[in-house]
């Protein structure tokens, strides 16, 4: 029965001379040190070292005194602090693992999602894993099946900027709504996300083609800081069409048509991503 007690406890952390010295406390306490190496067989030149090493990792109790004696941490309590420590240590390890992961993950790729709830998936573990903050151009389809993150995001403190393209309301981000909405998805021919994660992460794709969608995913810094800078920019843009709208349309058209098809990649104006 011993022989099985010693392995348990060896799978414990313990040593051969520590789970000796701990099973005869449990067997008799207060014990001296010297009657702790008596009765479990450690040698005695090496059974302070042993009750030491088990007194700091909190196994057992020592009394001091000119003759200090020592008695163990019930069996229950031991395994608990166990099992608590050991919740600590896999805890630990996941965040560490995953930042180190996350930190030296190749930042030189592009990769490929295909498929909306693919892309969707991968833009709620950009929300998951952001600290500080969120820049998300999304339409409302898409805002409706990511809020929950969001919400959750937020309430960590990430600061989540929201261009919204039609009616989204949010009670715990900054909403701008696009001053074109649904008009530019119309000439685009399809609904888009772009999610900017900690100025460190994007997934950029369309997201209306179902199974056919297609987003990318990268922490390529050539392709996460200009991206990010123009959502940035697209915020600017709202704020002076907030103020000076009129004067804008004076200038451009409604909604800045001239502009658009002046810039446009489009001959017609339009890309038709979905048929």
């Amino acid at each position: 029965m011993k022989e099985v007690i010693f392995e348990t406890l060896k799978n414990l952390k313990f040593t051969e001379y520590e789970a000796k010295a701990y099973l005869t406390l449990l067997e008799e306490s207060p014990l001296t040190g010297y009657a702790v190496a008596k009765n479990s067989g450690v040698p005695r030149s090496k059974i302070y070292e042993v009750l030491d090493s088990l007194a700091v990792r909190g196994d057992i109790l020592v009394s001091p005194g000119n003759t200090p004696q020592y008695t163990p941490v019930p069996a229950k309590e031991l395994i608990k602090n166990r099992r608590r420590e050991s919740e600590e240590n896999f805890e630990l390890a996941e965040k560490s693992l995953a930042e180190f992961e996350r930190s030296t993950n190749d930042r030189e790729n592009i990769w490929n999602i295909t498929g909306r709830n693919e892309i969707l998936d991968k833009v709620k573990d950009c929300i998951l894993s952001t600290k500080k903050r969120i820049l998300l151009e999304v339409l409302k389809e898409e805002f409706e099946e990511l809020e929950s993150e969001l919400r959750q995001a937020a309430k960590r403190g990430v600061n989540i900027t929201i261009i919204a393209y039609g009616e989204i309301a949010s009670d715990f981000a900054n909403v701008y709504l696009h001053y074109m909405g649904h008009e530019i998805t119309e000439e685009y021919g399809g609904r888009w996300i772009v999610i900017s994660a900690d100025d460190s992460e994007v997934v950029a794709g369309i997201v209306s083609l179902g199974k056919d969608s297609r987003a990318a995913w990268t922490r390529h810094v050539g392709l996460v800081m200009p991206i990010t800078e123009v959502m940035i920019h697209d915020l600017y843009l709202m704020e002076i069409m907030a103020k000076h709208r009129e004067l804008l349309e004076e200038s451009f058209g409604e909604n800045l048509v001239n502009l658009r098809h002046k810039f446009s990649i489009h001959p017609d104006f339009k890309k038709h991503y979905v048929k």
